[in-house]
């Protein structure tokens, strides 16, 4: 039985490959239209409709490139739509989520000490969460604040806080960042797909039906490629974030989370004013440069003293300290372990416990049998180098010990 933890971790690599694949291919297409589109001149004589052109030189040949505003004269043979990069960032992004949170929900989702649910309630927290995400974001960009860009993106910036701050009253510190992301992710995406593409389909068959396009349709979709184009960064710090407890695991991550935004906004202006040919402002990597020292300030900041409830071990786990073998193995990872992963580690250099896994408890132990199992036993990627000298015997055991409570036979 314990063979689909393998096949899980490979499912859930696979995911994450994917993932970051087309998150290339999004992120990337969307970077060379904004600075195509900064980067285009006038000049007389271009071709009626046209706002302007850029001369491009790549991989041995010239590029001669024009753009329409509403759309040419003729409607071209062929014509691409930039959509699917968009799509399937989202959909392997929300694959990834459920395979790890979702599935793991009860260690990787669900922080007692923060909000006591089941698994399918916190899950449906998440999922709720995304999707009012959007509607709110929606119905702001159709109200009357949405004619103002400056203002809009303030407000925006604003229901972000919010939603930082609220996403770690739900879940564990990695999962609320991690959901943040995912939270702008679907908002980007649905920029894509409701709003973008549709106005595009719009002005192409009016075109086709002989119509004149209406230009409100390009003005709307230029606004939510903009907000696109501010939120992409922030995104990739965030679904980055999982891997560095000291983004996700201290008091102000949510601030921490919040100051991101900020840098995105200032590092795009750079490269935005930059290819628009409008002069280089440095004073943003100044101001980029300061925002982190501010969030590496926050990172170190004592936690308030946890609470005092005694925990209570879950039943999914009760196996794993009833089983056999969990006195060796529990005496491996206290004696081989803990110095690195304990809520104060002692190890010379570790500021905070390695991914926020403390194993300093039965409890805790048993509630991180499945990453032990990975890391320690099937593998031998921890400890680093193996520098506190797990000996063979120690890793069989750790084997032994999961396996034989995964699978309810007796352990040997």
């Amino acid at each position: 039985m314990y063979e689909y933890v393998i096949a899980w971790e490979w499912l859930g690599f696979a995911v994450r490959w994917l993932h970051v694949i087309t998150a290339i291919a999004w992120i990337g297409s969307s970077f060379y239209f904004i600075a195509l589109d900064l980067g285009l001149t006038q000049r007389p004589g271009l071709p009626e409709g046209a706002y302007g052109e850029e001369w491009q030189v790549h991989g041995g040949g010239f590029y001669h490139i024009q753009k329409y505003l509403v759309a040419p004269a003729e409607m071209p043979e062929h014509l691409t739509w930039f959509k699917w990069e968009s799509y399937a960032t989202w959909l392997s992004g929300f694959a990834m989520l459920a395979v790890v949170y979702y599935a793991g929900a009860e260690l990787y989702l669900i922080d007692r000490s923060v909000l006591d649910v089941p698994g399918w309630q916190a899950i449906g927290l998440s999922i709720g969460s995304l999707v009012l995400g959007w509607i709110i974001y929606d119905l702001l960009c159709r109200s009357p604040l949405g004619k103002s860009t400056g203002g809009l993106m303030v407000l925006l910036f604003g229901v972000l806080v919010a939603m930082a701050w609220g996403y770690t009253h739900l879940f564990t510190g990695r999962a609320a960042l991690l959901h943040l992301g995912a939270f702008t992710a679907t908002i980007m995406t649905c920029n894509v797909a409701i709003v973008i593409i549709p106005n595009q389909r719009i002005v192409v068959a009016d075109l086709i039906a002989g119509r004149k396009p209406d230009p409100k349709y390009g003005r709307i979709a230029k606004q939510r490629s903009l907000h696109n184009n501010y939120l992409t960064l922030p995104v990739i710090f965030l679904m980055l974030s999982n891997h560095y407890p000291l983004a996700f695991a201290t008091q102000w991550n949510w601030l921490i989370a919040s100051l991101v935004f900020l840098m995105g906004v200032t590092i795009r202006h750079w490269f935005n004013t930059v290819h628009a040919r409008k002069g280089r402002p440095h004073w943003t990597w100044l101001a980029t440069v300061i925002i982190f020292i501010c969030i590496m300030w926050l990172s170190s900041l004592p936690r308030p003293e946890e609470s005092t409830r005694t925990a209570t071990m879950a039943p999914a786990f009760e196996r794993f300290a009833a089983n056999a073998h969990f006195q060796a193995v529990s005496d491996t990872v206290t004696g081989r372990c803990s110095m690195c992963h304990a809520a104060e580690p002692v190890w010379e250099g570790i500021a905070r416990p390695p991914k926020g896994v403390v194993l300093e408890t039965a409890d805790q132990i048993t509630a991180h049998a499945r990453e032990i199992y990975i890391q320690a036993g099937r593998s031998h990627a921890m400890p680093p180098g193996n520098i506190t000298e797990v000996s063979a015997e120690e890793r069989r055991l750790i084997v032994a010990w999961y396996e034989s409570a995964v699978s309810g036979i007796p352990a040997q």
